[in-house]
């Protein structure tokens, strides 16, 4: 990838269909790790519900949409859909990628400032965020692709700082919830965050 690459509306779509496939064929997988804050086995479920909701929104723009059209009906569709908080959050980083889409074209810098909207929406969405989850993972990824931005726009580096960061993120997140160590698992809505920066 070329630091002048930028996602267009077509690639945003193509993205979005990509990530609602991913999270609904591996909705069990994260159901099964849904131990916190009780083992209700529903965050795949509600990941998957709200990204195919946010498609379905994005799908009636017509063809040849801009990104920042795209961008705003994906973050339309994930906030109407948005289900459990791991849903609340995803439909805010979607929020997080439309605003930055509205203020220019989206290329490493647009996804490094999308990832730290996310987060202060989400700050100010769920009303007590909690280390060690799904948070603390969209927080990591941001840090991780804000810092690659300052020297570099490229696509395609942004992007896996932001992924890198947040594998390690979820790998650390048994450190900071008991009920995760407990259960030997890592957080459920980290887990599908971290699908979502893989597609």
């Amino acid at each position: 990838m070329t630091s002048a690459e930028t996602i267009d509306g077509v690639r945003l779509l193509s993205w979005a269909r990509r990530s609602a496939e991913d999270l609904g064929r591996h909705r069990e997988e994260i159901n099964s790790l849904n131990v916190f804050p009780v083992p209700d086995s529903d965050t795949g479920s509600n990941m998957a519900f709200t990204m195919a909701a946010a498609v379905r929104e994005a799908e009636k723009c017509e063809p040849d949409a801009s990104a920042e059209v795209i961008a705003e009906a994906l973050a339309v569709g994930s906030i109407k859909g948005a289900r459990g908080n791991s849903g609340v959050v995803l439909s805010q980083v979607l929020r997080g990628v439309a605003q930055a889409a509205a203020e220019g074209e989206l290329d490493g810098s647009a996804v490094a400032a999308a990832l730290s909207n996310a987060v202060a929406f989400v700050e100010r969405a769920i009303a007590e965020p909690v280390e060690g989850t799904i948070i603390t993972v969209l927080r990591e990824a941001a840090r991780a692709a804000e810092g690659a931005s300052i020297s570099n726009s490229d696509l395609g580096d942004v992007t896996s700082a932001a992924l890198t960061s947040a594998e390690d993120a979820l790998a650390n997140t048994p450190s900071q919830l008991a009920e995760l160590r407990e259960a030997g698992v890592v957080d459920a809505g980290g887990t599908g965050l971290v699908l979502l920066l893989k597609v």
